[in-house]
């Protein structure tokens, strides 16, 4: 045994190959390239298949990952694909999104080993190989794989509010056990967060139309162009013979600076910019159909993945100059470092230490320029970062043709407002159990709108959860008239 683990220990970590910057820079294609077969099993077989499964732990599907390597190892692609989905309703998506080196990859014992020679090698590259099997799979099936038998239908009938990570987990896990599923999206298309928040060059999306496929076939239901809370309620859901109601509106309302010029032509929202700058026309609302302007000098406010997606569709869209402003230091980031490389990559700049004051209009009321001051770093605030300070008489000016403000996402208040019986905190963010249960029974909750804005697999995970409870509590009805 201690042989084994020396030898896995010994084996290097394999590169994943990815487009190179300067030809990425033209085009909205995935950075990353993915493994091939041969690479997949080589970098699958560094995992030490240590019993206490750290990276199982620390994910919050709790996958069975040791067990899944062990098959791409083996060779059997299909199956650890089937292993993966044991736990996760997206893991194709997860793997490109998941901030893995804090969460599985962060825990596995590979990346921190002391081995004989005193070389460090980072840990399994656990996300790439989850994408690499799920994809795999898809190819070899022509699509996601159905249930080997569809249940058979129980009368009841769920209505899931936004067609994000959490409420396409509700849809898929209600769908299986017979429950008949609508779900409403205000978006244009389904997918939500997936579809309008991601750029294409971390995530395709003919992967989530394939899901959006998948979960058809399955008899889900999707009415898009609705705004639950505005176009129709929950109380009238209810009235219209529905049973439960799933909500999974995300974290959709964009936090503002608070600052002059925020009004001015050509600040955007990072939502507006993103979905203008990566999605097709016909995929959008009228109101943000319009391209946006050729662009030279884009600086974007903020220092999380948002903020990177925005920056590298910039670049994308031809600016020359591309700059994220952030009031800390990389050191409180909270984003995946390996954005802030593949952005750096690509020829954006970072101005650290640096907080926005102004916006700066020309007489035609259109941005010109962002007034900016240096900050450094004091004690710690409540949430163990350090806090930034101004430095007096260090203003300096960023030209600027676009800004784009990515400081994080809020809940809508919205769908609690004009629901009954919902009890939420000063955030809009929606109060519930451990099961995803609200204060109002047979509404349940999960995702963004009750953690406030977090990651794709704790939605997910959310999701799952609910989906359980709210079999539970149908089943408690009496059966539907058939």
């Amino acid at each position: 045994m201690a042989n084994d683990v020396a030898r896995r220990l010994a084996i290097s970590v394999q590169p994943v190959p990815k487009q190179d910057p300067e030809e990425r820079k033209r085009n909205f294609e995935e950075t990353y390239l993915g493994f091939d077969l041969n690479a997949a099993r080589i970098e699958a077989s560094r995992c030490i298949q240590c019993p206490s499964a750290p990276c199982q732990e620390a994910c919050p599907v709790h996958n069975d990952i040791p067990g899944a390597l062990a098959l791409i190892e083996a060779g059997d692609i299909l199956g650890a694909a089937d292993k993966f989905r044991e736990t996760s309703n997206l893991p194709e998506m997860c793997g490109r999104l998941c901030p893995q080196e804090k969460l599985c990859e962060g825990a596995c014992v590979v990346g921190f080993a002391i081995r004989p020679d005193g070389r460090q090698e980072p840990p399994v590259t656990i996300g790439k190989l989850e994408a690499f099997c799920t994809d795999y799979q898809r190819q070899q099936l022509g699509g996601y794989p159905m249930p080997r038998y569809m249940p058979e239908p129980t009368g009841f009938k769920v209505a899931v509010i936004g067609s994000g990570p959490a409420g396409l987990a509700v849809a898929e896990q209600l769908a299986d056990k017979g429950h008949s599923v609508t779900v409403y999206e205000y978006w244009p298309e389904p997918g939500g967060v997936l579809v309008y928040g991601i750029p294409n060059f971390k995530m395709r999306k003919n992967i989530v139309d394939e899901y959006i496929a998948h979960l058809e076939a399955m008899g889900v239901r999707f009415i898009c162009n609705t705004y639950v809370g505005r176009d129709i309620t929950i109380d009238e859901l209810f009235q219209q013979g529905f049973h439960a109601v799933f909500i999974g509106t995300g974290a959709g309302v964009g936090n503002e600076m608070g600052i002059e010029g925020e009004d001015l032509e050509g600040v955007y929202s990072a939502t507006e910019f993103l979905v203008r700058g990566n999605l097709a026309p016909e995929m959008l609302p009228e109101r943000l159909r319009t391209p946006l302007p050729r662009l030279n000098d884009v600086v974007v406010i903020g220092g999380g993945d948002t903020s990177m997606d925005c920056v590298r569709t910039a670049v994308r869209l031809g600016a020359q100059n591309v700059t994220c402003v952030y009031r800390r230091t990389e050191a409180e980031m909270l984003g995946r470092e390996e954005e802030r490389k593949n952005a750096r990559e690509e020829g954006v700049r970072f101005e650290m230490l640096t907080l926005p004051t102004r916006i700066l209009g020309d007489e035609h009321g259109r941005v010109r320029a962002v007034e900016c001051q240096r900050m450094q770093l004091g004690e710690p605030d409540e949430t163990g970062r350090r806090r930034p300070i101004p430095v007096p008489g260090s203003e300096f000016v960023i030209p600027a043709d676009a800004v784009v403000i990515a400081i994080g996402y809020g809940a809508d208040p919205v769908v609690p407002q004009t629901t009954s019986g919902i009890r939420t905190d000063r955030k809009a963010l929606i109060q519930v159990d451990e099961k995803g249960r609200t204060t109002r029974p047979g509404v349940f909750a999960g995702g963004d709108n009750v953690n406030g804005a977090d990651l794709v697999v704790t939605a997910l995970a959310d999701g799952r959860r609910a989906a359980e409870a709210i079999h539970e509590y149908l089943m408690t009805l009496p059966a539907p008239r058939r």
